[in-house]
């Protein structure tokens, strides 16, 4: 096992190529080792250098609707009327306190993912 740290694009792609080729190993092989240590190493580098931002409350709520295999009117109980669901989700209304509550209990989501501001689309 020759591991070194990533430093840089070319490390990087390195990594990924020797990532590949260790990816079938057998668990508890030296090969299945140098494979956890180097999924751990391009995982932090990913993080660092190709950041994946949250999606805005609707963006996550749709998300979850999808996941879940909802649509808008299973949403009609938490939010309120077909149209405020239609609303909400096209971005004509912001989320209320009430609304992120129920929100968040019923898509299993959490309410710092909901409170987040987001913008709303022009009407």
């Amino acid at each position: 096992m020759n591991i070194k740290p990533i430093k840089s694009e070319f490390d990087y792609n390195i990594a990924l190529k020797r990532l590949e080729d260790l990816f079938d190993s057998p668990v508890g092989t030296p090969e299945s080792d140098e494979a956890d240590i180097l999924g751990l190493m391009v995982d932090e580098f990913e993080k660092k250098h190709y950041p994946i931002e949250a999606p805005d409350p609707i963006e996550a709520i749709k998300i979850r609707m999808e996941e879940m295999h909802l649509k808008q009117v299973d949403l009609v109980d938490v939010i309120g009327g077909k149209s405020r669901v239609s609303e909400i989700l096209n971005r004509k209304r912001k989320l209320t306190v009430e609304m992120i509550r129920k929100l968040a209990k019923r898509l299993n989501l959490s309410p710092s993912t909901l409170i987040t501001d987001y913008q709303l689309s022009r009407r």
